[in-house]
């Protein structure tokens, strides 16, 4: 008898548990990786220049992890800042907590959680590291709620997204020489780009809710403004080239981001959504073509 009230009971009550398991999964953004490869890529690129050839399997470890973590919490918590404004957006008004498959004060508890195991893996480098993990936490923290007060966002999420390269300088060599904020800025005006791509899916939406960005704030130079950031991300992997004496697998990785970019500002020429985010997508590719160039440039020497 108690058997089969115990199994009545897990009928009932394993598809309610198996839901929310899927809310948490998707809340963090699990279920699209997308995210984690753009904060991943440079990361990695930090981790190979500063080690100038391959970086420690440990702290390969620690990096991936601990963008797996981040990213996790930026998702949470963007969605937390953005709870009374996603229903009114098509792209996101299916996400768990405007569904009420999460509640807010879950969902700050999971950011929490995130981030405290984020900070437990940092602990495992070195004290000027895990100082620097405390600016990676305030900057995630507060990107969400910037969308309010500047049309700026974008590049309050690329200081964040970029905040991996110092920390993998800090990690591998103790030190910040004046090259790691060089490839700081390339990342920060690279995600200016992409998330500009992202943003102008939403844009109509945006304007009716009042929410801030880019994609708001270039309008109709949209196209002009990103193709001249993008010929800026370019100068700099040039610079980044020539600082760190990169040899010709790397620049042949710049030339074909040169060819992804061409091909970005061709994807979003008539300013469709489901083109605009394609566009951001294929930024993944330039994330892996600039790593490909300088894990071979070590490989090779």
């Amino acid at each position: 008898m108690v058997f089969r009230d115990f199994i009545a009971m897990s009928k009932i009550t394993w598809p309610h548990t198996q839901e929310r398991v899927i809310a948490y999964w998707r809340l963090a953004r699990f279920d699209r990786p997308i995210g984690i490869l753009l904060l991943l890529w440079p990361a990695l690129w930090g981790l190979w220049l500063a080690a100038e050839g391959f970086p420690s399997g440990k702290l390969i470890f620690i990096f991936v992890l601990g963008v797996v973590l981040m990213r996790a919490a930026g998702c949470v918590i963007n969605d937390f800042a953005d709870r009374k404004v996603d229903a009114d957006v098509e792209r996101t008004k299916g996400r768990p907590i405007v569904s009420g498959l999460v509640q807010p004060k879950e969902a700050l508890w999971l950011f929490t959680a995130l981030c405290l195991a984020a900070f437990v893996v940092v602990l495992f480098t070195n004290a000027f590291t895990i100082k620097l993990s405390l600016g990676g936490v305030a900057l995630a923290f507060c990107y969400p709620f910037m969308k309010r007060y500047t049309h700026l966002p974008q590049v309050v999420l690329g200081a964040a997204f970029a905040w991996a390269v110092p920390m993998a300088f800090a990690a591998q060599t103790n030190a910040l020489p004046a090259n790691a904020w060089l490839v700081y800025t390339v990342v920060v005006m690279w995600t200016v780009v992409y998330d500009t791509f992202y943003a102008m899916v939403d844009r109509n939406d945006d304007i009716k809710i009042g929410v801030k960005s880019t994609a708001i704030l270039f309008g109709e130079m949209d196209r002009v403004i990103t193709g001249f950031l993008q010929a800026l991300v370019v100068v700099g992997l040039l610079m980044m080239g020539g600082n760190f004496d990169l040899s010709w697998p790397y620049y042949v990785s710049v030339a074909a981001t040169v060819g992804l970019f061409i091909y970005q500002q061709w994807l979003i020429k008539e300013r469709l959504r489901d083109a605009c985010f394609k566009a951001f997508l294929n930024n993944n590719w330039v994330g892996c073509a600039v790593f490909i160039g300088i894990y071979f440039h070590y490989a090779l020497s």
